[in-house]
C-alpha cells in the first residue's frame, strides 16, 4: 500500500467520491456501503460530538490535525466519520485494518507519507480496529505521530484504555461513539428504500412502519446490521412480487436480534459488572435481564457459574449461609442439564442472590486482615499455641499456658489467640441481617464471657 503506486503528482485519495453516476463496483456494494454518508449533514446520531459547538464539530471545522481515537460499538460511524473529515479537511486517505497489516506495510506507509509530507500533501491515516495492534505496532506509529507526518484516526470498539499503549493515548484525542437511537435507525432506512440513487429506490419497494421498527429495534444501535437486514427483506419482498415489505418480512429477514457482546471485551465486562451490582442491589429483574443478555451472547454459563458463587461469598455472606451452598448445587444441576435446562438453575441462584439478606462483613474483614499481614511485622505464633510433640518443645515453653475450650465454661478461654503486637485487633464486624444478626447476638456474648474470665483470672 504505497502513496506512490502511480505518479508522484497522483497521491490517492480514497475519500473523494465523485458526485457522478456510481461505478458498476460501487453499485454493487452492500447497501450499508452504497448509503454510507458522505458529508456531516447526512450523518444521523452523535450530536453530542457533531452538533454546533460540540468537541469534533470544532476540531473538523478549524482543521484541526490532531491525531484521535474513536471508541464506540460496531456500525456507528467511526469509519464514515473519518472518511468525512477526510473529505473535508482534502487530505490523503489511506485505509488500515490492523486485522491484516502487520509492522512491514505500517513502515512503508509511514515512509510514503513522510515523502508525501515533503511535497505538502497531508495525509490521513485510519486504522480500523487499532485494538488488534501489539504493543510495538503501535509504537511505529508515534515517531510519526509526534511530528505530524500523519494525521492518526484510529477506530476501536475496546476501551482505549485498556488496548491503546498510553504513549500513544496520550498524543490523541479520544471520542466516545454512541450506538444509535432505534428512531435514527428507521429514519436512515427510510432514506435508503427511497434513494434512487445509492439506495433501492429503483425497486419501487414501500416498507410498513413497523417493519422499519422492528429492523431498528433488533439491530441494538448497529447502523450496518440494520442495512444489511432491509437488504435482504427487500430481496424477500422482490421475490415474492409484493414489493412490501411487512412486520412479516422484516422477521423473517431478521431471524436473530444482533447483541452487542464481546466474550473477552469490554462489553463483558460491562454486563457482569451489571449482573452483581443488580444482584448486591437486590433487584432480581434486573439481574435476571442481565444474566439473560449474557447467555444470549455466547457467553459461558460456566463462567457465570463460578461469578455467582462469588456473589454469594462476598456479598451474602453470613447473613444467608445456605446461598453457597444453592449456588454451587445451581452450578452442578448445569453440568448435569447443560443448555439450555441447567441455565434455569442459574437464574434461581441469582433471583435467591437477589433477594437475600445482604452482608459484606467477611469479605471487609478479610480484606482489612490481608492489608495488616501486608504492613505489619510477621509475628511469631504465640508459645501457647504452639504444639509440643517432643521433650525438647516441652521444655522450651510450648503449649505453656494453653487451655482447651472443651474444658472451660461456655466452651470460652480467657488466653489470646492473636501475637502481642495485634492483641486486641477487631476485623469482623458483623451485621444485623437475616442469620448474620445471630452471629452479632453470639459475638457478643463470647467477647461478655472472655471479659469475665480475664477480669475473674486478674483478681
Amino acid at each position: 500500500m504505497s502513496l506512490f503506486d502511480n505518479q508522484p503528482d497522483q497521491l490517492l485519495d480514497h475519500s473523494r467520491a465523485s458526485s457522478k453516476s456510481l461505478s458498476h463496483a460501487v453499485a454493487m456494494a452492500p447497501l450499508a456501503e452504497r448509503m454510507r454518508p458522505r458529508k456531516l449533514e447526512e450523518l444521523l446520531g452523535q450530536e453530542h460530538l457533531i452538533g454546533p459547538g460540540k468537541p469534533l464539530r470544532v476540531q473538523i471545522d478549524r482543521d484541526d490535525t490532531s491525531s484521535m481515537i474513536f471508541w464506540g460499538p460496531p456500525g456507528v460511524g467511526k469509519t464514515t466519520l473519518a472518511k468525512i473529515i477526510a473529505e473535508s479537511t482534502k487530505a490523503n486517505f489511506i485505509e488500515f485494518s490492523a486485522v491484516t497489516s502487520g509492522i512491514k506495510e505500517i513502515k512503508q506507509v509511514m515512509a510514503d507519507a513522510a515523502k508525501a509530507a515533503e511535497l505538502h500533501s497531508r495525509t490521513i491515516l485510519f486504522v480500523d480496529e487499532i485494538h488488534r495492534f501489539n504493543k510495538a505496532q503501535q509504537d511505529a506509529f508515534l515517531p510519526y505521530v509526534e511530528r505530524g507526518t500523519i494525521r492518526l484516526i484510529g477506530a476501536t470498539t475496546e476501551n482505549p484504555s485498556f488496548e491503546i499503549i498510553s504513549a500513544l493515548l496520550s498524543r490523541c484525542r479520544v471520542y466516545v461513539l454512541e450506538p444509535l437511537a432505534e428512531g435514527q435507525i428507521a429514519t436512515l432506512l427510510q432514506r435508503a428504500i427511497e434513494d434512487r440513487e445509492r439506495g433501492l429506490g429503483a425497486q419501487d419497494l414501500t416498507a410498513d412502519d413497523e417493519a422499519l421498527e422492528m429492523i431498528a429495534s433488533y439491530s441494538s444501535g448497529d447502523c450496518r446490521s440494520a442495512y444489511n437486514a432491509l437488504e435482504v427483506a427487500a430481496q424477500l419482498a422482490t421475490a415474492d412480487g409484493s414489493k412490501r415489505i411487512t412486520k412479516a418480512t422484516a422477521k423473517e429477514a431478521i431471524q436473530q436480534r444482533v447483541l452487542m457482546y464481546d466474550k473477552s471485551g469490554e462489553e463483558h465486562y460491562n454486563l457482569i459488572s451489571a449482573l452483581h451490582k443488580s444482584v448486591r442491589n437486590s433487584d432480581p429483574d434486573a439481574a435476571l435481564y442481565w444474566l439473560g443478555r449474557m447467555l444470549a451472547g455466547g457467553e459461558d454459563p460456566l463462567y457465570l457459574a463460578r461469578r455467582i458463587v462469588r456473589m454469594a461469598v462476598e456479598d451474602i455472606g453470613l447473613a444467608a449461609p445456605e446461598a453457597l451452598n444453592l449456588c454451587l448445587s445451581a452450578k452442578e444441576t448445569y453440568d448435569f442439564l447443560g443448555s439450555p435446562e441447567g441455565e434455569l438453575a442459574l437464574a434461581e441462584a441469582v433471583v435467591y442472590l437477589a433477594l437475600a439478606p445482604k452482608s459484606n462483613a467477611v469479605y471487609t474483614a478479610f480484606g482489612a486482615v490481608k492489608e495488616d499481614i501486608e504492613h505489619t511485622r510477621q509475628e511469631p505464633v504465640p508459645l501457647h499455641l504452639r504444639n509440643a510433640p517432643t521433650k525438647l518443645m516441652k521444655e522450651l515453653g510450648y503449649a505453656e499456658g494453653y487451655k482447651y475450650a472443651h474444658d472451660e465454661e461456655g466452651k470460652v478461654a480467657a488466653m489470646d489467640c492473636l501475637p502481642d503486637s495485634l492483641k486486641g485487633r477487631t476485623w469482623y464486624h458483623p451485621t444485623q441481617e437475616g442469620r448474620e444478626r445471630q452471629l452479632a447476638q453470639r459475638l457478643e456474648e463470647i467477647k461478655k464471657l472472655r471479659a469475665a474470665k480475664r477480669t475473674h483470672s486478674s483478681s
